[in-house]
This record gives C-alpha cells, structure tokens and sequence, in this order.
C-alpha cells in the first residue's frame, strides 16, 4: 500500500450467503459514515454470492479458500485441517497486507478462518488483531461459537442466541443497510407501483421466498390467485431465478394484477409497494421486513434446526406478523386468512406498528460504534 496510512483499516467476515454478507456491509457502510478514510477489506470466496455483491457496494473483495463445516460426520471431516491451514494463512496474509486494526465477523465458513488468523501464532509477526463477532440467527453457528471464545466484543440479533456459554451476547439486532432502515415507504409508494405496474388503489401482497425462492410459497399464493383478483388484492411475486408460476387469467387481473417476476432488484420500491408481505423467516429477511414496518405472514424454512421460526418469534409476540408452518400453508390459507387480512386496513396499520417496534432500525450504526471502539479509533465525522 502506498501513500499514509488511513486512520482505520477494518475487515468484515460475512461471505456464503445473503444473510452474513447484508449484515457485513451494512457495518462497512456505517463505519465509513463515522471514518470517511476509513479501508474497508470484504472476505469471501469464489463461490459465494459476495463475488456479485461485495463489488457492487464499492467495497474490494479478498477471496480465501472456503472452509464448510460438516453438520453431520463424513469424511469431509478427514479433509477439514488441511483445510483450515491453508485457509488461515491466505487470511492471515491478507490481514497484514490491509494492517488491519480489527476484524468483524458475521458467522459461516469465511469467518472461522478469520477468527483464527487474527489470533498471535508462529505464523504472525505482530500483535493479535482484536475481533467483533456478531450473530444474527437465534441459534448460533459453529464458527461464531468458536468466534466468540476470543472476541473482544460478541453481539447478537436476539437473546439466547447460544453464541456465548454464560450470560448473553449484548444484543443489538441485526445491521441493515441505511437504504432499508431510513426508507420513507409512503413517500416511495406511487412510485414503487408506477415501477412494477401496480395500481395506487387496490392493497399489494408481497411474495418473496428468499433469492432464489421456495416452492411452497410459489404453489399456494399462485393457487389463490383468482381468490385474489375477486378480493381485489395485488400480487407482486418474485418466485426465484430457476422458478415459474403459473397464472390463470382472471378479469380481476385488470384492476388487481398479479406480477410475477425471478428476482427483486429493488427491495425498497417492493416493500414501499407492499400493504403485508409473504415470505420465509431468514435472519435478515424478519430485520428487514420488520424495520420498514411490514405485516408480514412468515413461513420459516421445514428444514434445519428450527432457527428461522426462532427468527420470526419476537416480531410475531410483538404482534407484527403470523408464524404459519412450511406444511400449513395452502392455497386455501391465502385465500382465506391473507385475504381477510389485506382486507382490514386497521389491523394492517396496528401490525405494521407493532413490526416496526420490534425491530432495529440503528444496528448498523451501533455496530459500527463498538468497532471503533475495540479499534481505538474515534469517529472523524459527526453522526448522521
């Protein structure tokens, strides 16, 4: 590197999927709010989608060979030392090269090896790199556990994430970027309908199940469709890239269309359209959907540890949403229960409050105030 050293360098671990890399950058974002020369390095590895959205954001993308944890005993195992080795030392040459001042990791397989190259070893010539270790599922990961052991600094998304053996994590929900948490969802509301050709009169579902969307979703709300166009209700469906959804016509689709789409590049103009969303309970789905104020219908994912309806919970105690299972949801269901709900504008605006109660808006900005902290930088800008 030449030229003077910037007054921060920091690394953010968050590759694999959406749900670590958002939470990632939207710290490297706030960060970079409160130290404008701030360098902010991205980990990743080629196959994860930070190859596609770290870029994006503007951020440099260092990649190191991934390292996946086995959940269940296979021979995979035999294979994991080799190759925490060598991906440990990519890391840790990597740490030297941007001489970072601390490390912020966000679970999955690009963090453990962070965790570990940031600790004093033979393999370093300097002193230990202190680490942020946040989680955002209600039931902690692997490499956060181990993240944790060492961290300076551990937060978590909600209590009794697990991350830590005594005690809590402090919890600071989950950092959602500044275009989601600060969006003026009725100042962008006939503009987002003008951008997916929805009417200004009629209320709009959002369908969603994730980037690359989810088949039950997809088979119940098209099911419903002319149980929709009759009710009066909009669709906006996004059914995932590899998806179809097959739509019936119906003389209802002229006032209340039902919009299909693969993928949503613009979150923000799909929630600023919506009245109540549909959609599975991921981590960072229930932060985003709860901090624009959505009424939201979750249906966390059938399969893994039950996380995801541990992710929904506190919005939906708090009354923002409904927990509907994987196997529960049918057509029938939408056309009865989501029918009835977009039909009564009081308890979408009562929900929609309570969502947004429940969620936190300024995570992203705390995170980035402990970062420095542990860093021992103080902030060269005001705070927005």
């Amino acid at each position: 590197m030449s030229g003077e050293r910037p007054a921060l360098s920091v690394v953010v671990a968050g590759g694999g999927t959406a749900g670590h890399i958002e939470p990632a950058l939207a710290v490297a974002d706030a960060v970079r709010a409160l130290v404008p020369d701030a360098r902010i390095t991205a980990l990743g590895t080629e196959r994860g989608l930070e190859t596609t959205l770290v870029p994006r954001r503007g951020y440099p993308l260092e990649l190191i060979p991934p390292v996946p944890l086995p959940r269940k005993p296979t021979m995979d195992l035999l294979k994991l030392p080799g190759r925490v080795v060598s991906s440990v030392r990519r890391t840790r040459q990597i740490l030297d090269e941007v001489d970072a001042d601390v490390v912020v990791g966000f679970g999955g397989y690009v963090a453990l090896p962070a965790y570990l190259a940031a600790g004093a070893g033979p393999l370093r010539r300097r002193r230990r790199i202190p680490v942020v270790v946040h989680e955002a599922n209600a039931s902690a990961g692997i490499a956060n556990r181990i993240g944790a052991l060492r961290a300076e600094r551990v937060l978590a998304a909600v209590p009794r994430s697990g991350i830590v053996r005594r005690g809590d994590a402090q919890i600071v929900g989950i950092p959602v970027r500044s275009s989601i948490t600060g969006l003026d969802r009725a100042g962008l509301r006939a503009e987002a309908r003008r951008h997916f050709g929805l009417p200004d009169d009629v209320p709009v579902l959002l369908v969603f199940g994730g980037s690359q969307g989810a088949r039950s979703l997809n088979e119940a709300v098209s099911g419903a469709s002319s149980a929709l166009a009759e009710a009066g209700i909009a669709v906006l469906h996004a059914h995932g890239p590899k998806n179809t959804v097959d739509i019936p016509a119906h003389p209802g689709h002229a006032r209340a269309p039902y919009v299909a789409v693969p993928y949503l590049e613009r979150m923000d103009l799909a929630y600023s359209a919506a009245d109540a969303v549909v959609c599975r309970s991921g981590a960072m789905t229930v932060a985003e959907v709860s901090a624009v104020g959505l009424p939201a219908v979750y249906v966390p994912l059938p399969h893994g540890n039950g996380e995801q309806e541990l992710n929904a919970r506190p919005v939906v105690e708090a009354g923002g949403g409904r927990i509907v299972a994987d196997g529960d949801l049918s057509s029938d269901y939408v056309a009865t229960e989501v029918v009835s709900l977009l039909g009564d504008e009081r308890r979408l605006v009562e929900m929609g409050r309570s969502a947004a109660a429940a969620g936190h808006r300024s995570a992203a900005d705390e995170m980035a105030r402990i970062v420095l902290e542990v860093a021992g930088v103080e902030p060269n800008r005001s705070e927005r």
